[in-house]
């Protein structure tokens, strides 16, 4: 073979090394790009759907609470701290929201009653509660010792209910029902609203009411 053949062979040899080396470097890169994009894929967290928050029921409170305990004395014996180191009966009586409630108490003999029991809860009608009656029907109410005894004892439950427990259909000392509605800080006794509830004495837990709660009579 002359020397001009020769150099020709070797040159397409040399030109298809590198094609075939061209390639398989384009495979490897072919390979690595598409391992890449199955890794990244792979590793890729999936979304889980986000979850929506629980409703929250209105906290329960721990205690007194409402717009009429602003009335409520900040200290001594009608204060809250001083309601609870008496029984029922001798904290209303010191408590100024309450001043009719007590006279109406004692009018009807039920002070040895309500101090003396080991548990109770009370709806005690504000002073504004019972103005709102006409004069001449609550004058009368309060000489009729046994109408007055019924009405008293419609506000009076034979047990110490706190918030969490109160709303619902319950027994009075008269032997009827109150149906209390509500939760959290906010209930009601019909068209009454309690404005101070969980107020503490010796031997019950009040709830201070905007209206008196007049039983079917």
């Amino acid at each position: 073979m002359n020397t001009k053949l020769r150099t020709r062979s070797m040159g397409l040899a040399a030109l298809a090394l590198t094609a075939s080396m061209g390639l398989a470097a384009c495979g490897s890169e072919d390979d690595s790009t598409t391992a890449s994009d199955e890794t990244t894929t792979s590793e890729t967290p999936s979304e889980t759907p986000s979850e929506e928050p629980m409703e929250s029921e209105e906290p329960m409170a721990d205690g007194p609470f409402g717009p009429g305990c602003a009335g409520v004395p900040t200290s001594g014996e009608g204060s809250v701290e001083g309601m609870a180191d008496d029984p029922v009966a001798t904290a209303a009586s010191n408590n100024p929201l309450l001043k009719t409630l007590v006279a109406a108490v004692t009018e009807a003999g039920l002070v040895d009653t309500l101090n003396s029991a080991e548990a109770l809860t009370v709806f005690a009608p504000t002073d504004d509660a019972f103005a709102a009656i006409p004069k001449k029907d609550l004058n009368a109410l309060l000489k009729d010792k046994e109408a007055l005894t019924t009405v008293l004892t419609h506000h009076v439950i034979g047990e110490r209910l706190a918030p969490d427990a109160v709303a619902g259909e319950l027994e009075t000392l008269a032997g009827d029902t109150l149906t209390v509605e509500g939760e959290g800080e906010n209930f009601t006794i019909g068209d009454a609203t309690v404005v101070c509830g969980n107020v503490q004495t010796a031997n019950a837990t009040v709830y201070v009411v905007d209206q008196v709660l007049m039983p079917a009579m």
